[in-house]
């Protein structure tokens, strides 16, 4: 197995429609210009705490149904993803993570498109 060296590396292409980021990085765990293979589940949230390293907090919801009251409720989760230096995401960004190799204890996913930055 090969490990990307310290130079800048091109960026690939992961299989699924997202844009390719504009900068660049050295990081092994980046999907783009990394070892890192995306596949599952992916979802869209909004970046709830950008403060560990490398890491950000996302918060995505979604509708379940009560079937006793015929009504629906939200529901919310919070994920750990792995935020590479190439994207930089920041707190209020609504982002796209998917499901990865489990990265550290409780790291299973990674940002792979930024959709809009919080100003």
């Amino acid at each position: 197995m090969t490990t990307p060296s310290t130079k800048t590396l091109a960026a690939r292409s992961i299989g699924l429609d997202v844009p390719l980021p504009e900068k660049t990085c050295t990081d092994p765990k980046c999907p783009f210009h990394g070892t890192i293979v995306v596949h599952g589940r992916k979802f869209t949230g909004v970046v709830t705490s950008a403060k560990a390293a490398k890491t950000v907090t996302v918060e995505f919801s979604w509708k379940k149904r009560i079937p006793k009251y015929e009504r629906f409720e939200t529901r919310r989760t919070n994920i750990k993803a792995h935020s590479p230096a190439c994207l930089d995401p920041k707190e209020g960004a609504t982002v796209t993570v998917m499901e990865t190799r489990p990265l550290s204890k409780t790291k299973n996913f990674v940002v792979i498109q930024v959709h809009q930055a919080k100003e």
